[in-house]
């Protein structure tokens, strides 16, 4: 076994406020179709992306419970993504070097939540509540039901969660500590304890009552704030020998992981620190400036973390004769948190498949300069490689490179 495997990408799997399946999120994403409403919708108070439709309870393992909503969105985006892999039941030789990786940032807000109800109207609290509200839950649902007894991590670093825990898995599998890992992000904020605490932080975007589904706005002079989102995104990924091993279908090799923090402020982004994120991404994945043809960009439609970003963006490619194009997908998607990352880089590694970039839906205004902005329609050409970027509030910057496969071969 070398350990020097490449690391690639088998499995995809995706719910988001696009609808079931990373397809749909895909498919939303370039048409700039958007999934953005009136949130909740009896009182219409908030902008928000709720997953569309009634996704139903899932159950707890063997216990008398079921999960909380991101625990349930998870199950159905790894369900998808092993399904993608061709690995709906995974041989037993093989489940100890198969590992469950998973980020998210709130966690379990419904059950905080209901906890919270409980406690103020003097009731007691659900006898499962610390297992429906521990960090790993998503974790352990998704290796009890895939029956997964490789490594384990739970990653809660804010909004960068599901990107760290997606890079963390690529070292991992460099190392030879697993042959696959099950990776990726879950978030069900729309609960009013949170939307609550995010408009005391006077973030949250102005809900537009005409036309709700553009009240996110990346990039545009217009913007008034991010839109929260709920969803889950899941990758399988595996050592290149073990994937060709077995002759699964690669989507993309997983090729580059920066994780850089700023140590500036608490909220307030540092386009020092991402830029050194992006810089450390494409040198682990061995690739130049000039090799990046997409950018997801992390932009919520914020000025202040639009700007820093584009001038991030700037500093690491604007001596380039070719700049990489840039758009950000949550004005479609909102803002899911800490499944944010894992989202946005199902949407990379689709549009590198594809040959289409989506482009940053409502965007009419600019207001940042120096960088190739996707607007109006998506972008066609092909794309050899491509970055994720994902920031996070405490100065956490993560980008994550991918390129199509088979490279340099």
């Amino acid at each position: 076994m070398s350990l020097h495997d490449r690391v690639v990408i088998t499995g995809l799997g995706a719910v988001s406020a696009l609808g079931l399946g990373a397809k749909a999120l895909f498919a939303g994403s370039l048409a700039g179709r958007s999934g953005i409403r009136l949130w909740p919708p009896e009182a219409g108070i908030w902008a928000a992306a709720p997953v569309p439709g009634n996704l139903g309870p899932v159950g707890m393992h063997q216990l008398p419970a079921h999960v909380d909503r991101h625990v349930g969105l998870a199950t159905l985006a790894v369900r998808e993504a092993m399904a993608d892999a061709g690995l709906e039941n995974v041989p037993a030789a093989e489940s100890a070097s198969t590992g469950v990786y998973w980020g998210t940032g709130v966690g379990s807000a419904a059950t905080v939540e209901d906890s919270y109800g409980r406690l103020h109207s003097g009731q007691r609290a659900r006898p499962l509540t610390i297992l429906l509200a521990m960090q790993n839950a998503a974790v352990a649902q998704i290796a009890l039901d895939h029956g997964l007894r490789g490594p384990q991590l739970s990653v809660s670093q804010a909004c960068a969660s599901a990107a760290a825990a997606i890079g963390e898995a690529m070292l991992a599998l460099r190392w030879g500590r697993a042959e696959r890992i099950v990776v990726g992000g879950s978030e069900a904020p729309l609960v009013a304890g949170q939307l609550q605490a995010w408009d005391a932080l006077r973030v949250l975007a102005k809900a537009d009552k005409l036309s709700p589904e553009q009240s996110c706005r990346p990039f545009d002079r217009r913007r008034s704030g991010l839109v929260l989102g709920e969803g889950a995104a899941a990758l399988v990924l595996e050592r290149e020998s073990t994937a060709r091993r077995r002759g699964a279908r690669i989507h993309a090799e997983l090729c580059g992981y920066g994780n850089a923090g700023d140590a500036s402020h608490y909220a307030r982004p540092d386009p020092a620190g991402q830029q050194r994120a992006m810089e450390l991404t494409l040198q682990d994945a061995g690739l130049m400036a000039g090799d990046i043809g997409y950018i997801n960009a992390h932009a919520t439609a914020t000025s202040v973390g639009d700007a820093m970003e584009a001038a991030a963006i700037r500093n690491t490619f604007g001596d380039l004769q070719k700049a990489p194009a840039v758009s950000s997908t949550k004005a479609v998607h909102g803002h899911a948190l800490g499944a944010a990352g894992a989202l946005e880089l199902v949407i990379t590694v689709l549009a590198l498949a594809h040959g289409e970039c989506p482009p940053t839906a409502h965007l009419e205004e600019t207001d940042v300069e120096g960088i190739d902005l996707i607007s109006g329609t998506a972008r066609r050409g092909p794309v050899l490689a491509a970055l994720s970027n994902t920031f996070a509030f405490g100065g956490s910057n993560v980008s994550l490179a991918v390129r199509q496969y088979p490279a340099n071969d």
